[in-house]
């Protein structure tokens, strides 16, 4: 599964975040890499949770797409001239807390403008395919955290993004899409059904029963 999922963050709240990461103290990305990983970091990062989590967190299609159990902390990246991280896959496991959670879905909120920074698109890998992107500020890229991917260099300007980490109460990928078609099918049918109709019924029982089955 891979999604881009358009205004996560409003114009107001991108700003407050981006007057807030002005008075951040950065610390080297490579720290929170692993041992392979660290070799291709080369970014800034610092903690960015208070300010984004709840508009991750509670967005519908996130939740739709992810059936989210538990969210690593959020990062905030700042990646500039000459800086990228290369090809490599996140770790299994990340640490919250005293505790860890499995890596099922990575995802990037992008916090610049595109024109703001040249290079640094993200680009993740897929059997025989690599794909490019670098969408607006404010929307969010949700991707299987196994899948190979790279942030390209930064030529020109300063690359922000927010970056985490969810652990799925439904650990298939394929189990989880089935679950995401189904939730955009209801939605499609609720704007021509009453939710007691037949087929808003049937297909919220199916649902439900879909998401208690591969829970």
């Amino acid at each position: 599964m891979l999604i881009t999922i358009a205004n996560v963050l409003d114009q107001k709240t991108l700003d407050q975040v981006t007057d807030l990461i002005s008075t951040f103290r950065w610390k080297d990305g490579a720290e929170t890499a692993g041992k392979t990983a660290r070799e291709v970091k080369r970014n800034f990062q610092a903690d960015l949770s208070s300010r984004t989590g709840a508009a991750i967190s509670d967005h519908p299609v996130l939740k739709a797409a992810a059936q989210p159990a538990r969210f690593s902390k959020l990062l905030v990246s700042k990646t500039e001239l000459g800086g990228g991280y290369g090809l490599h896959v996140d770790n299994a496991m990340m640490p919250v807390g005293d505790d860890k959670i499995r890596t099922d879905l990575s995802f990037t909120l992008f916090l610049a403008k595109p024109s703001d920074y040249e290079g640094g698109e993200l680009q993740i890998e897929y059997a025989g395919l690599s794909l490019r992107l670098k969408p607006n500020a404010g929307d969010l890229v949700l991707y299987q955290s196994t899948s190979l991917h790279q942030v390209q260099d930064v030529t020109a300007g300063t690359r922000l993004a927010c970056i985490g980490w969810i652990e799925s109460r439904i650990k298939r990928a394929e189990d989880r899409e089935i679950v995401f078609d189904l939730a955009n099918l209801k939605s499609e049918l609720a704007k021509h059904y009453p939710t007691q109709s037949p087929e808003m019924l049937i297909s919220a029982k199916l649902l439900a029963n879909l998401i208690r089955r591969f829970s």
